[in-house]
């Protein structure tokens, strides 16, 4: 089966972006305890003050839809509700890398 990647932009509200930062941190915990989460990371843009990234790579495909019907997923998103104003996802079969096996 493919590894998927997924990349996803949250948008925070303008001054909102740190709090946005410390509600995902409960994802950590989470992320620390499936199997089929290879890779997790949370980056703040540097040309965007409002906005963070996550690069996300999994084994496979269930294993990203386990990570996304997690409870821990679904009340990370209760707790951005007042201070994230987008989000965009995209997912992905990575095909070429350095430092991950593919």
């Amino acid at each position: 089966m493919a590894k998927v990647a997924i990349f996803a932009k949250l948008v925070a509200h303008p001054g909102k972006r740190d709090e946005a930062a410390v509600a995902l941190e409960q994802m950590f915990e989470q992320v620390e305890q499936e199997d089929g989460t290879e890779q997790y990371v949370l980056h703040e843009d540097l040309g965007d003050e409002n906005v963070l990234w996550f690069y996300e790579l999994y084994t496979h495909g269930d294993a990203a839809a386990e990570h996304g019907a997690s409870d821990a997923m679904k009340a990370t998103f209760t707790a951005l509700g007042d201070l994230v104003a987008d989000t965009e996802i995209v997912m992905a079969e990575p095909t070429r890398a350095k430092g991950v096996d593919l």
